[in-house]
């Protein structure tokens, strides 16, 4: 018996936040009924297999909302998942459980100047002042869109169920990935060790080429780690220059093998190192 067995969740949401998370309340026993519009989940067209990836299990019904009365789904929702424009759920009119839970992904939160702009994760990025240290560079992965957004929504819904458990009561919850991407950073504010140390301000934190234009991770904050790496490399004369912004002779003492060929005497030690791998390459690795 999976944690969310009986839960019933309407997803109303669109493109990524939102189906990211009713995909994970899916994985943990939930039934989700995806609601889309007529002309559904616009991600679908633009990408269907992104679409089938995080919409499979769930089920799909659609819904006019200018014509229809709301679909019987909303009605039984013990979770409903929006990503609507703040006030949009609200005027459509639809009547929930007394002790439904109602989760709202937003961009800015339900309030203040921003609350009505549209935006998508680049903007809530640059709003919370997570991409100072690396603009005009853009992040490979949707930060806000799926850890702001969708897995503070699932964590916000759990908590919310364990209180609807000892009360009876249901919520209200609004998600602002802007927010909560600023939380990511906010810590950063009491100063850092090393300027930039997570963007390449210290030699021990770094990403490295290989002969074979392949890449190796470098996370030796710890001094034991560091000097380990030092010693197998065969530059001692660096233990001392750990948190220098850069070292050439490290980066070029890199490029003199492959990466197998730096795995096979890095991987297993405690150096704290490892391989970029493709999308397909970690699929079969953490398979």
């Amino acid at each position: 018996m999976q944690p969310l067995d009986g839960v019933v969740v309407a997803d109303l949401t669109r493109y990524l936040p939102g189906p990211y998370a009713s995909r994970e309340l899916l994985r943990f026993g939930a039934r989700v009924v995806k609601i889309e519009p007529p002309g559904g989940d616009p991600v679908a067209a633009v990408s269907p297999g992104i679409h089938a990836a995080l919409n499979a299990g769930k089920e799909l019904v659609r819904w006019d909302a200018r014509a229809e009365p709301p679909p019987a789904a909303l009605a039984e929702a013990d979770v409903v998942l929006e990503g609507f424009r703040p006030g949009v759920f609200e005027r459509l009119g639809a009547r929930l459980r007394d002790d439904a839970i109602v989760c709202s992904i937003t961009g800015y939160g339900g309030t203040g100047r921003l609350a009505q702009r549209a935006g998508h994760d680049l903007n809530y990025l640059g709003y919370a002042g997570a991409l100072a240290d690396t603009a005009p560079a853009l992040p490979p992965v949707q930060v806000a869109d799926l850890g702001a957004g969708a897995q503070a929504a699932v964590i916000e819904v759990l908590a919310a169920l364990l209180e609807r458990a000892r009360t009876g009561g249901g919520s209200r919850i609004v998600v602002s990935m802007t927010h909560n991407a600023h939380r990511y950073v906010a810590h950063r504010l009491a100063g850092e060790p090393v300027p930039r140390l997570l963007t390449g301000g210290a030699a021990c934190y770094r990403i490295y080429e290989t002969a074979d234009g392949r890449h190796l991770t470098v996370a030796a904050l710890e001094p034991r780690f560091w000097r380990t790496l030092c010693e197998l490399v065969e530059l001692p004369e660096l233990v001392d220059r750990q948190f220098e912004p850069e070292l050439p002779e490290l980066a070029a003492r890199f490029r003199t093998r492959t990466l197998a060929e730096w795995l096979a005497v890095l991987e297993a030690a405690d150096t704290c190192v490892g391989p970029v791998l493709t999308l397909r390459e970690a699929a079969a690795e953490l398979a």
